[in-house]
């Protein structure tokens, strides 16, 4: 298991590379980004979601965004349950074999000031086997500062201020963690409110 994190967190940092040049910004930067005073945090987690009899009656795992940076998802192969929201209408990710699903989280969109959106997305509870899924988070560092990336400021008209707050990513984590199951603009909103005061 070791041996795949290293390689699911080395995975991470290539697609982060990727988008620095997708953004026009420099190499490193959203490493960087992410780095505060003792580097990205990179973590993985094991789900298991049991099959289920009356799958209308469960709630399963709530619509939300990751608060995170960047996310890899080994899902299961053979059970489907989870949904991204496109276009108001919640669409079906199909079990893919030998798959990762790449899914960006609230900080991108925040250094992306936009350009990145986090996506919206759900568990489902399935009614047709067990499910499991192998999420893991490359996130910014407890103490690291996060905010939109000036040179994409800088591209865009005088008048445009940043559309999102500069905060600590802890800090953030915990609006989070009262806030997960709603929309992430509030949360935004509030963070900004906490930095002003």
């Amino acid at each position: 298991m070791k041996e795949f994190a290293e390689k699911l967190e080395k995975l991470a940092e290539e697609l982060l590379e990727v988008l620095c040049e997708n953004l026009g910004l420099e190499k490193g930067y959203l490493k960087k980004a992410f780095y505060g005073s003792r580097g990205p945090n990179f973590g993985t987690k094991v789900a298991n979601y049991p099959a289920c009899p009356k799958p209308e009656l469960v709630k399963g795992l709530r619509a939300h965004t990751d608060a995170g940076g960047i996310i890899l998802l080994l899902q299961d192969d053979k059970v489907s349950g989870l949904q991204l929201l496109k276009d108001g209408q919640w669409v079906d990710v199909p079990p893919m074999r030998h798959s990762i699903v790449v899914n960006l989280g609230d900080q991108l969109e925040v250094i992306s000031n936009g350009k990145y959106k986090s996506v919206e997305h759900r568990v489902i509870a399935p009614s047709d086997g067990t499910r499991m899924s192998v999420a893991s988070f490359y996130n910014p560092a407890s103490d690291a500062l996060i905010y939109p990336a000036p040179p994409l400021l800088e591209r865009e008209p005088k008048e445009t201020d940043p559309l999102y707050p500069k905060f600590v990513f802890e800090d953030y984590m915990k609006l989070y963690a009262t806030l997960k199951f709603q929309p992430k603009e509030p949360r935004f909103q509030a963070i900004k409110a906490v930095n002003s005061s």
